[in-house]
């Protein structure tokens, strides 16, 4: 009985990992959740699955989940202290890291301290924070288990090969909810129109990031810590259908891809059982219902996002940070309204090229250029707003 804490539990990574858990009761064992604000699903969530602790984003929330609870046995927690806490809680075997944006990189760093594998579902920790935490994955003998069906499809293709014969990875991309619009269609297109991926379904930050392209950007940062490769040894290949979820090329001109439906609870059961397979949770795979499977190369000039994370990712030190944090600011303004589709790249741009790079940051140099992204991002988009 491998037992699971989630961090993210009511977002869509969250919600689908409790689904492979329910499926699984033999196997799985909730030991702890932590949410931000959707203290609601939350309660469901741990009335249903008994965890010994839980987290939410402060301690207002705090209390009155506890008074929701009835005093149940189950400890309530808060902020990013809470957040920890649930990582490192002794008792849990595993860690899933579901939690968006920068605030998953101190919980991975405690929990791979704390010798828990890891389920990584959060790809800006390796982002912004690559060097560092593979280096205690290193020292610690820890384990991280690739979640984004992309990087768990490079995993499973690598298992059981010589990681020397490899000669690149091919990372595929949807291409997104705009990938067929021109410039000009996209100066108009609102956030409602960017959520809806044509197919999968994911939060709203990753939906948008997919949408600009700056997403797939994050996850050749990402693939270059986890498996240790070259910037220059990864190709991003657009694939509409979203059936092949990535591929390895091998020394000898062999390729071998994972495929499967575009659903995140195959990679998130896998990483759950790894080194096992279990019986499916899941809708699978029927080849003789695939019409045709397309790949091209993706278009930077329509989608400068994503040309600005791969020169961010050569450049190195900080700028990851600055890229990630930027992209923050600017995938909340457009979900607000506040700014357009195109203006996301246009702050994303500016808060890159204003920023002086510290090479191999530290944790508190990376919070520091976060901190300063932000700020110079919501300055930027004050401008905007004024000369507008």
């Amino acid at each position: 009985m491998k037992k699971i804490s989630i961090l993210g539990s009511t977002g869509s990574i969250g919600k689908s990992s409790l689904e492979v858990i329910k499926n699984n009761l033999d196997k799985f064992k909730v030991i702890g959740l932590a949410a931000n604000n959707d203290i609601s699903t939350l309660e469901s969530q741990v009335r249903e699955f008994s965890p010994k602790i839980v987290s939410v984003g402060n301690k207002q929330l705090a209390e009155k989940l506890k008074i929701n609870l009835n005093n149940s046995n189950v400890k309530v927690v808060y902020g990013e202290e809470g957040l920890i806490e649930v990582a490192t809680y002794s008792e849990a075997d595993q860690v899933l890291i579901s939690v968006s944006g920068a605030a998953g990189i101190k919980p991975t760093i405690e929990a791979i301290k704390s010798n828990k594998s890891i389920a990584l579902a959060n790809k800006e920790t390796l982002v912004v924070a690559g060097h560092l935490v593979m280096d205690l994955v290193k020292s610690h003998k820890s384990t991280i288990i690739p979640v984004d069906s992309e990087h768990s499809a490079i995993f499973q293709c690598l298992n059981g090969e010589n990681p020397l014969s490899m000669s690149k990875l091919i990372i595929t991309a949807s291409g997104g909810a705009f990938r067929e619009k021109s410039r000009e269609e996209m100066v108009k297109l609102r956030a409602e129109e960017a959520l809806k991926h044509p197919n999968w379904s994911m939060g709203n930050k990753l939906t948008i990031d997919s949408a600009t392209m700056l997403n797939k950007g994050f996850e050749v940062i990402e693939a270059k810590w986890l498996f240790d490769v070259d910037f220059n040894d990864i190709e991003i290949l657009i694939h509409k259908e979203s059936i092949v979820h990535s591929m390895v090329q091998f020394q000898d001109g062999s390729v071998i891809a994972q495929l499967g439906i575009p659903d995140m609870k195959l990679p998130i059961q896998y990483a759950f059982s790894y080194p096992s397979r279990i019986n499916k949770s899941y809708t699978t795979l029927s080849l003789s219902d695939i019409k045709s499977l397309s790949f091209e190369k993706p278009d930077l000039i329509r989608f400068p996002c994503l040309d600005y994370a791969l020169n961010a990712a050569k450049e190195g030190g900080t700028l990851p940070a600055v890229l990630n944090a930027s992209s923050e600011i600017a995938n909340e303004l457009y979900l607000q309204g506040k700014i357009t589709f195109l203006e996301i790249e246009r702050i994303i741009y500016e808060a890159l090229n204003a920023h002086s790079s510290t090479n191999n940051p530290n944790l508190d140099e990376i919070v520091e250029a976060d901190n300063w992204a932000r700020k110079y991002s919501l300055n930027f988009y004050k401008s905007i707003i004024t000369t507008s």
